[in-house]
């Protein structure tokens, strides 16, 4: 049996259900093999109130020390940043705050044999850190903005190059991340691509998807815009297409929450759009399915992604997708069963991908069938396969 140290920030927590559940789903279909054993440690950012008042600090603060999530202990130690601008420290916080709570973890016994850290910066960083100081070998998987937007920042890049030459091995959730992390000046040979795959147990079509329509008020063509509410998401310019799309019978449901939330509402006034674009908020697993199996159209128009998980969710359970063209975006979308790639990256782009989607929409159990390629088996395997080699 090997035993993993699973390492990272990016992980759900009982404030926040969704956050990195990416990383969750990944570590389930591994166990699933029966090979590994595991325990979990996902640091927290230090906050000292919990009033709801603080925003996402708070969420922080109410997040239990330990919890249980799917029969696995997650250990949540608190690490000290400073709100927009401690970037350059947050890796050694990270590191000085878990060092003395996994070095316990083995002296109660669990001495593990590898540390399995997802996300490079700062996670990456902090455990090879911790890696170097207890003689353990680390792998660090790359997910998107770690290598596609952090290494623009000169001291977190060189932090990233020198724990890349530390590490045992890597893995990047699409080939284009690799290949951004050769052109750094990283050894090709570390770097395993494997990508996320989906859940096709649980993200599946429905046989009362009339019904189910009806109850979520969709009465017209429907697309969704899902994720962070952030700029690099691209909701406002999916806002700025409805406009567009004005002689289309089209609405657009938007789900997720964040930062720019009040931002789009306002925008979504000021074009006279109320009546055809609402907003959900943040939803769990379930009911985002519910929206997934009713939509017509999942519309992604990111500027950055390493591998949406929300493209694949929705295909699975039928629905194509109008996608930006951007790093492993194409790795996911490459059949018209799937959907459609924007030819740009701008209102006008989603605006002619969407008409273009409308004009020769896919069989949806075609879409579904698309989508069956991508199970977890194939990502499982390659884990095992660079685990056994570490473990020995």
């Amino acid at each position: 049996m090997i035993k993993l140290l699973l390492f990272s920030s990016l992980f759900p927590n009982s404030q926040q259900p969704s956050h990195g559940i990416f990383v969750e789903n990944r570590l389930r279909k591994l166990q699933e093999s029966g090979e590994i054993e595991v325990k979990v440690i996902a640091p927290v950012p230090w906050f000292p109130f919990k009033n709801s008042r603080f925003g996402l600090y708070s969420k922080y603060a109410r997040v239990p020390y330990t919890e249980e999530r799917h029969n696995n202990q997650i250990i949540h130690p608190r690490y000290k940043i400073i709100p927009k601008a401690g970037m350059n420290f947050a890796p050694k916080s990270m590191a000085k705050a878990t060092l003395p709570v996994i070095k316990k973890i083995i002296t109660e016994g669990y001495n593990f044999d590898i540390i399995d850290a997802h996300y490079f910066y700062p996670d990456g960083i902090a455990a090879t850190i911790i890696g170097e100081e207890l003689g353990k070998p680390v792998v660090i998987t790359s997910r998107g903005t770690d290598i596609n937007l952090i290494p623009q920042y000169k001291k977190p890049r060189k932090m990233i190059m020198e724990s890349s030459k530390k590490a045992a091995a890597m893995i990047t959730v699409c080939q284009a991340l690799k290949t951004s992390m050769v052109e750094m000046g990283i050894e090709a040979d570390k770097i395993t691509p494997l990508r996320n795959g989906v859940d096709l147990e649980f993200f599946t079509p429905t046989d009362n998807r009339e019904s189910l329509r009806s109850q979520l008020g969709m009465n017209r063509i429907t697309a969704l815009s899902v994720g962070h509410l952030i700029d690099r998401k691209g909701h406002h310019l999916i806002i700025d297409a409805m406009k567009s799309l004005a002689s289309e019978p089209v609405d657009l449901i938007i789900i997720g929450d964040g930062e720019k939330r009040e931002e789009l509402k306002k925008q979504v006034l000021e074009k006279g759009l109320e009546q055809r674009i609402k907003f959900t908020g943040a939803l769990d697993q379930q009911k985002l399915r519910d929206y997934y199996r009713a939509a017509d159209i999942l519309i992604l128009a990111s500027s950055r992604e390493g591998w949406a998980n929300v493209l694949l969710e929705s295909m699975a359970c039928g629905t194509p997708v109008v996608a930006s063209n951007v790093w492993g975006t194409p790795e996911v979308v490459n059949s018209a069963e799937a959907g459609i790639l924007m030819k740009s990256l701008d209102a006008q782009g989603v605006t002619n991908g969407v008409k273009e989607l409308l004009t020769n929409y896919p069989d949806r159990v075609k879409t579904r069938t698309y989508a069956e390629g991508f199970s977890w088996d194939q990502t499982t395997e390659g884990q095992l396969e660079i685990f056994r080699r570490l473990a020995l």
